[in-house]
């Protein structure tokens, strides 16, 4: 296994934490949905460009029936458009950001019964029970930041948050299932044109007004290039190359990591029980990969 292999996961869970970090610099200056809908539109010509240079995008695994490009598309609505705009949407409304992180911790749970349901993988007693205790670790972490006051907790921003969880989830088996032959640039281009069939609509009831702050074309940059690109690529790699269920693991570890850069980068502060519940998130995630690896 060499070094690109085996670092992909904490690389994955690194990029990934950052989203937030970029969201929160550029919300004050541009409306979710239209956000999403730039980012989208940015980042197409940037895959296309590494899509025709890169050697190890071959022409052959390009899509190249409707069939294939459709499965891309479908993908790319659920785990991009759906997920990131249902998110953003609820949070928007004024749902605490503490509480859709706990909703959205319910992937690895959601994204392994399907894909037991739906790929027929088989997830073990022990793999089970590691899922419950990151889950509990995960509300220690979460915890502190639950703010259960927020006008913004109603049934539609709640349904939001739920929807957008299925989403990713259902998105993610769905690209193991039907995308997996497909070459990943390729690919991820065809998802980025599905997301904007999920967003660009939603953008047009929005405010089209910018304000092009130094902070918002920081944020925009680096959620197109490290996120929309780097993180993107490692989770189609790591979920072809791995089981379903395994990779959704890893997404215990993003509210943790984010925690982390939140009290470097805002002085926001870490409680001694969101440390405990950091190490057990850790704990259950290396157990189950562990468990992966003898497999």
């Amino acid at each position: 296994m060499n070094f690109l292999a085996a670092s992909a996961p904490a690389i994955f869970v690194l990029l990934w934490s950052t989203g937030f970090i970029g969201s929160k610099l550029g919300a004050p200056y541009i409306d979710p949905m239209v956000f999403l809908t730039v980012r989208f539109v940015a980042v197409l010509p940037v895959l296309i460009l590494l899509m025709l240079s890169s050697r190890a995008s071959t022409p052959r695994a390009w899509p190249r029936t409707w069939t294939a490009i459709g499965h891309c598309i479908v993908a790319g609505m659920l785990v991009h458009g759906i997920y990131l705009g249902g998110v953003f949407w609820a949070i928007k409304q004024g749902m605490p950001a503490g509480l859709s992180s706990i909703i959205v911790g319910l992937q690895p749970v959601l994204t392994a019964l399907m894909a037991v349901l739906l790929l027929k993988e088989t997830v073990s007693r022990k793999h089970w029970f590691s899922m419950a205790i990151g889950a509990a670790g995960l509300i220690l972490v979460l915890g502190p930041k639950f703010d259960a006051g927020g006008s913004g907790i109603t049934l539609t921003t709640i349904g939001a948050v739920f929807v957008a969880v299925l989403a990713i989830s259902l998105g993610t088996v769905y690209q193991k299932r039907f995308a997996q032959q497909t070459d990943l640039l390729a690919a991820t281009v065809w998802q980025y044109v599905g997301a904007l069939f999920v967003t660009a609509p939603l953008s047009l009831t929005e405010s089209w007004q910018i304000t092009w702050s130094g902070e918002l074309v920081f944020a925009m940059v680096w959620l197109v290039l490290v996120l929309s690109v780097g993180a993107i690529l490692l989770l189609m790699l790591l979920i072809r190359e791995g089981a379903v269920s395994q990779v959704a693991s890893l997404f215990y570890l993003v509210p943790v990591a984010t925690a982390v850069e939140s009290y470097f980068l805002f002085e926001e502060t870490l409680a001694p029980v969101q440390i405990a519940g950091m190490a057990l998130v850790i704990g259950a995630v290396l157990t189950i990969r562990g468990a992966a690896r003898k497999a």
